[in-house]
């Protein structure tokens, strides 16, 4: 039988399941004991020469290598180039290094398969990749193209049988491993790049059929989750202070305009942040000091640029959206911006900034039960998975949609790569 294996290629973790003692899938330790890692890798170039290949580290050491402030390039949010025109572009890593995009996807699913590989004690020849529902919302195109790009990525480090499917029917796979009786579940994957629901039937008479796509009455998504959440933080509690929505200063006549924001709103998201830091660019910026009643705000947006901050500010909003997850609320030090700076979030103001961005994916779970013709007394289970259903307010607005279901809780990063692992198993294990 030649091996096989599952991945969940997150926007921001991933995991990799293969076949273990006793015919189970089980999660592969991807860094120091853990079954999951950031999505994340960093080109180190300080110390190595011009004609060195940048050292590229992953995971959990790639975002402290960054934090630390050694000299190299941070990628994060990799999953959100696949449908772009952004995947087969070139951009710097540092040390006079270029590197494709697609190649920093395939390299981090290249060490995913070894770390896999290293477990199995035999080359993966084949895989399971998951998918959102939507890679890109309301371009079909698209959508294919992202997932051929992801296919052509698993290929090329040595996968020759590549499979998919989709994030929200892994996580159902998971749960019904322990179901008893036919129950009718409402799966929402919120994840790091998108929100993915599902509704699906599951049971025991059910879970040995390797053809679910009757038991799938309705698969929506929006391509909205963590990483938005983050730049709504960004933009609302950090980025003010760099003159985000600032006024210019007054003319005899005319009312204050607002200063240009495509800025800010590059510097809030991961994969646009470089971007910024071009030559071409921050000459633009510099001569926009005019615009500026407070020329404070201006001064400060020039040390975001001209220091490489983008990255670390993001960061410390995701910190902050996470405090406040976990009870908050969060103070946000500035003091790189400027001495004694700093800003502050709780959950009224996370709320207020992520109103948006909840009520489209709340709208995308009523959605999914109009696509099967369900009525939200009909679901049995709510059940959730992904990284940002820690977040309650946004557990309450889902649940809102389904009055009458069972919420439960499902390991919020691994639930996928175990359903994954489950349908690989069920599509391979035979030969």
């Amino acid at each position: 039988m030649k091996p096989y294996c599952a991945i969940d290629f997150g926007t921001s973790n991933s995991a990799i399941a293969i076949a273990a003692a006793g015919g189970r899938m089980a999660l592969v330790d991807v860094e120091a004991g853990q079954r999951t890692m950031p999505t994340a890798v960093f080109y180190l170039v300080e110390g190595r020469s011009a004609y060195e290949e940048p050292l590229r580290l992953y995971g959990r050491e790639a975002l402290a290598t960054y934090v630390e402030g050694h000299e190299g390039r941070l990628m994060r949010s990799m999953k959100s180039i696949l449908g772009s025109s952004l995947a087969d572009q070139y951009t710097d890593v540092g040390g006079g290094h270029t590197v494709r995009y697609m190649d920093v996807v395939g390299g981090y699913l290249r060490h995913l398969k070894s770390l896999a590989e290293r477990d199995a004690g035999a080359p993966l020849q084949r895989a399971v990749l998951g998918r959102p529902v939507f890679f890109v919302d309301d371009e079909p195109e698209r959508d294919r193209q992202a997932q051929a790009t992801l296919e052509a990525a698993a290929r090329s480090v040595g996968f020759n049988e590549v499979s998919f499917q989709y994030e929200p029917i892994a996580a159902a796979l998971d749960y019904e491993q322990g179901t008893q009786h036919e129950e009718l579940v409402l799966v929402a994957d919120i994840g790091g790049g998108t929100s993915d629901f599902s509704l699906v039937r599951v049971g025991p008479q059910r879970r040995e059929r390797l053809d679910r796509k009757d038991d799938i009455l309705a698969n929506h998504g929006v391509h909205v989750a963590g990483t938005d959440f983050d730049r709504q933080v960004e933009l609302a509690t950090i980025l003010p202070a760099c003159g985000y929505r600032a006024l210019g200063p007054a003319r005899p006549g005319q009312p204050a305009r607002e200063v240009p924001s495509r800025v800010y709103f590059d510097l809030a998201t991961w994969h646009l942040i470089n971007t910024v830091y071009t030559a071409p660019r921050v000459h633009e910026l510099r001569h926009m000091k005019s615009f500026y009643a407070d020329v404070q705000q201006h001064a400060r947006l020039m040390r975001v640029v001209q220091e490489h901050l983008g990255h670390a500010l993001l960061g410390q909003a995701e910190a902050a959206k996470i405090a406040v997850a976990q009870g908050g609320p969060a103070s946000i030090d500035l003091s790189r911006l400027e001495a004694g700076l700093a800003s502050a979030l709780d959950e009224p103001q996370a709320v207020q900034a992520l109103d948006a961005d909840l009520h489209k994916i709340a709208d995308a779970a009523q959605q999914t039960l109009r696509m099967a013709g369900v009525q939200p007394q009909q679901v049995d289970v709510l059940y959730f998975t992904g990284g940002s259903t820690g977040f309650e307010p946004l557990v309450a607005r889902i649940a809102a949609c389904v009055p009458g279901a069972r919420v439960i809780h499902g390991d919020r990063h691994a639930s996928v790569a175990q359903g994954l692992g489950v349908h690989a198993q069920r599509l391979y294990a035979q030969g």
